[in-house]
């Protein structure tokens, strides 16, 4: 398959910060690729970049086979792009939203028209349509701007952030938008810190991290570079944790992980079910009560820790580096 996006090198730097540290990046057509991390990451300079609201400077980048330096209006004409935040007119109803930007992607009233019905359709706004769009709950006026970001029916369609602020439903019911869209054609370049929604969504994953790539691979691929499953236990009396942590050293094949609380614990092993057995038999001969014993496949929280270092959460000291770009 060809390549929809491909990018090269990219730097970006806002006065003493470096948003962007050398990024490579390509996602091929038809295909869902999310860039993963925290916020700060450079997840959304990255996404600017592509999308033509910044210039690089260093590195190149094209999209759907046009650079982004050299055409940036040909860019835009190709791609559809949805921010962090819902951009549409609370003054105006669903449909006039649509109406709008289809008349200004100069698609003329008639065609505008039918698209704002269609997409209103396709999207479960039908029966809000000819409502104001400030009447709309929070994943209603995301999959408003959802909408509106494919008026056009671009080849390639960029979400940044789509879900942050939504609730469990809400995530839920966009999530099923975006897979129907991936299965009727459309490439996806998604960013998110939601380790979840990759998991469920993306063909591919990059995990980014100070402004690179550091890892790069389907779901599983990624899990399994964190050395196979996980052990968690819940104690039934923190008192006993060392005693438990001896125990679990006996199995683990990496350090265990002890939460603040002092009664959960992990620890990675090999041959998860023997593992499992051994250290249920250890407790019971250590008269060590547990409320919780199980074992889990690694998660790409665990991904992330592991190549990182730390987790895979907002880090508020570096997000208004990004947003306000």
């Amino acid at each position: 398959m060809a390549d929809m996006v491909r990018a090269s090198g990219l730097v970006k730097r806002y006065k003493s910060v470096e948003a962007l540290s050398g990024l490579d990046l390509t996602v091929q057509e038809g295909t869902v690729l999310a860039l993963l991390g925290p916020n700060g990451a450079g997840k959304t300079t990255a996404v600017r970049v592509l999308a033509t609201l910044l210039t690089p400077d260093a590195g190149t980048a094209e999209v759907a086979g046009i650079d982004v330096l050299a055409n940036p209006a040909g860019v835009r004409e190709r791609i559809g792009l949805s921010g962090q935040y819902a951009a549409v007119d609370e003054h105006l109803t669903g449909y006039e939203n649509l109406e709008m930007v289809g008349r200004l992607y100069d698609l003329g009233r008639v065609k505008a028209r039918a698209r704002a019905r269609e997409l209103l359709e396709q999207f479960g706004l039908a029966e809000a349509g000819d409502r104001p769009a400030k009447t709309y709950s929070g994943g209603m006026r995301r999959r408003l701007d959802l909408a509106g970001a494919l008026v056009a029916a671009p080849p390639l369609l960029i979400l940044d952030e789509p879900t942050t602020g939504l609730d469990v439903r809400s995530r839920l019911q966009l999530w099923d938008v975006i897979r129907e869209l991936v299965a009727g054609g459309t490439t996806l370049l998604l960013t998110t810190q939601y380790l979840e929604e990759a998991d469920r969504l993306a063909d591919e994953i990059v995990v980014i991290d100070h402004g690179k790539a550091i890892a790069r691979g389907t779901a599983d691929q990624l899990k399994a570079q964190t050395g196979g499953e996980r052990i968690e236990v819940v104690l039934a009396d923190a008192a006993r944790r060392d005693a438990a942590e001896r125990v679990l050293a006996l199995v683990a094949r990496g350090p265990v992980q002890v939460d603040d609380d002092g009664r959960s614990l992990v620890a990675p092993v090999h041959d998860g079910q023997r593992a499992l057995a051994r250290t249920l038999r250890e407790f019971e001969d250590a008269g060590i009560a547990v409320l919780e014993l199980g074992l889990r496949r690694p998660t790409l929280d665990d991904v992330f820790l592991s190549l990182t270092g730390h987790a895979a959460e907002a880090d508020p000291s570096s997000e208004t580096v990004e947003v306000s770009a």
